[in-house]
């Protein structure tokens, strides 16, 4: 059987480690030309091209000439896009709105929310006709917890411009979703919460365990690819059962 992605060229942004990384490989396992965008984890970004064949390209996706530079680069490298999986995001220690930092604030909204905004900009003039947009929301938006709200504000935000998005590109049958993972058992999620807490997230998960990314690139990677081209403007939730 044919690799499902062959002929198409993707750019992931935060594809050095955790969901992003596993979303890389499986791109390139399924035959697309790959770019992905790291910040900081370099080493990591420089193992996982070495694995996949993709290409790492640094962008600090707060700033909007870096991810100018991130697309730019990008079709340098595996020529015009079909493929954008907005992936890129931070999470900071959790704390209560009362306690909260404007320095929290800023960096979680602008890499998470205005870093995806600007990925949507770039790829509504850039990805060809029958491209594929995939954001990445979080049940937090759905699930509220305290400690939580700029986080969950962030991606409540994502989940909003994929929904105008799929309207404005649809003409270009451009389909545009989004994916809402659940605890996932990743870096980002061990920094996050207590050991206790995520053992006791597996328990209430249906499917009796955390989720791994390679659970969500799985489903990115359908949306990518030919049989979802009839999904559009939906933010599905990847959660394993979460209750």
């Amino acid at each position: 059987m044919a690799a499902s992605l062959a002929g198409r060229n993707a750019l992931v942004t935060g594809g050095s480690r955790g969901i992003g990384r596993a979303i890389v490989e499986r791109l390139a396992a399924e035959g697309a030309q790959v770019a992905f965008g790291f910040h900081r984890a370099e080493e990591a970004a420089r193992e996982v091209a070495a694995a996949t064949g993709a290409h790492a390209i640094r962008a600090d996706l707060a700033d909007s000439a870096e991810v100018a530079a991130l697309f730019d680069r990008a079709e340098e490298a595996v020529g015009a896009l079909d493929v954008l999986v907005a992936n890129a995001a931070v999470w900071l220690p959790h704390a209560r709105i009362e306690e909260a930092s404007e320095e929290t604030y800023d960096r979680v909204m602008a890499v998470n929310t205005k870093g995806t905004f600007l990925a949507l900009q770039h790829a509504s003039t850039r990805l060809r006709d029958g491209g594929r947009v995939i954001t990445m929301s979080s049940i937090g938006v759905r699930r509220p917890t305290p400690g939580n709200a700029v986080y969950a504000a962030s991606k409540a935000a994502v989940e909003q411009f994929t929904a105008v998005a799929a309207q404005e590109l649809g003409p270009r049958r451009i389909t545009v979703n989004c994916v809402a993972p659940g605890a996932t058992d990743t870096e980002m999620l061990r920094q996050s919460m207590p050991r206790r807490l995520m053992e006791r997230a597996a328990r209430n998960t249906v499917l009796g365990r955390l989720g791994t990314g390679d659970d969500i690139a799985g489903i990115v990677t359908f949306l990518a690819g030919p049989d979802a081209a009839w999904i559009t403007g939906q933010t599905i939730s990847a959660t394993g059962g979460l209750l």
